[in-house]
């Protein structure tokens, strides 16, 4: 019994030890949060958009609505979703049949705003998936696709292969042939990529442990080196920063906030970043939403020492989720001032 009652005392304590610092923490992060951020946002922002822009027909009229709103909200870039691809690295025409109104419609009603081809696909892993980047004659057919998206008059090539991690070799190879293809013909190549790993030391203890397919899988995140590598062969860098899961909002500003400065310190003077901020409603919403992203970005650049050299800002995701308050709230705590400011 002498003993029981020892152990008792032993995990009462521990409890009450992770209950304490877990107590230190969220206050902690509740004090940091507190602050105003005196950064302000940028004028180079993306937005991720539907596939019904390509996929179906549209009235002059919501072409033009379209281009108000990029207009008006700063967006400089579109990832117009034109795929998936299919398992061979094609995209049927069919899927874009309408390809050819929007991006008239663009130039029309947005000049200057830059459309891209949003391509991605479920990367095979381990014998799961649907398509197999470490097949050349499927890159091939992925270049090939993007070679016809780019001759309909698309101003870029997006990438959103999920997952993709740190040691993908085959994706660094498709980038290398992809980037020889936009910029022969005077176009931008961008690609999505996940929040940096935590601590890039754990990735060969992951890697040994944990599988990368099945329910519970080790996260697919770049390492520094691994992220360098892609932002040396991209023209633009989307990180997917959203989908937090913590449990509350100054916990969730503290993520942003973080990935904002290490991203921007180690890729922002090679290629423009855009960090991505949500609109749609995740799996903690009452932590998680547009505000916090917003107000965690710009304290992240207060953190930096100097502005990158390259243009940043954030990346909305997505059109279809986004409400007018939401771009009403995105305009007046992200856009810079008519003064300029530091990220501006």
């Amino acid at each position: 019994m002498r003993v029981i009652g020892r152990i008792g005392r032993i995990l009462g304590w521990a409890a009450a030890c992770v209950l304490g610092l877990a107590a230190l923490v969220l206050a902690g992060a509740w004090v940091w949060w507190q602050p105003e951020p005196e950064a302000r946002g940028t004028e180079a922002n993306a937005l991720w958009a539907r596939h019904q822009w390509v996929g179906e027909s549209h009235s002059d009229a919501e072409y033009r609505a379209l281009g108000q709103l990029l207009k008006e909200n700063r967006i400089t870039d579109v990832f117009f979703h034109a795929g998936p691809f299919e398992a061979d690295g094609t995209v049927p025409e069919a899927k874009y049949r309408y390809a050819r109104q929007l991006l008239a419609a663009m130039r029309r009603y947005a000049p200057g705003v830059r459309a891209q081809a949003y391509l991605g696909q479920i990367r095979m892993v381990n014998g799961k998936g649907v398509i197999d980047l470490d097949d050349p004659a499927v890159r091939t057919r992925v270049l090939g696709t993007d070679a016809a998206l780019l001759d309909l008059g698309f101003d870029g090539i997006h990438y959103d292969f999920e997952p993709i991690y740190p040691d993908d070799r085959a994706f660094l190879t498709l980038m290398d042939a992809t980037r020889e293809l936009t910029r022969s013909k005077g176009r931008l190549l961008s690609v999505a990529l996940e929040q940096q790993t935590l601590m890039d030391a754990a990735q060969p203890v992951y890697k040994a442990l944990i599988p990368r397919t099945g329910k519970i899988h080790y996260p697919p995140r770049p390492t520094r080196d691994f992220l360098r590598a892609v932002a040396d062969r991209a023209d633009q860098v989307a990180i997917m920063t959203y989908d937090v899961s913590l449990p509350t909002r100054s916990l969730a500003g503290w993520h942003f906030a973080r990935h904002t400065r290490t991203t921007l310190e180690l890729i922002g003077d090679r290629t423009t970043v855009f960090m991505g901020v949500p609109t749609y409603r995740p799996l903690m919403e009452w932590a998680e939403d547009l505000t916090v992203a917003l107000r965690g970005v710009r304290r992240g650049v207060d953190d930096l020492e100097r502005p990158p050299r390259r243009p940043y800002g954030v990346g909305v995701y997505a059109d279809w989720t986004t409400s007018p308050a939401e771009w009403s709230r995105y305009r007046a705590t992200w856009l810079p001032r008519a003064t300029g400011s530091f990220g501006g």
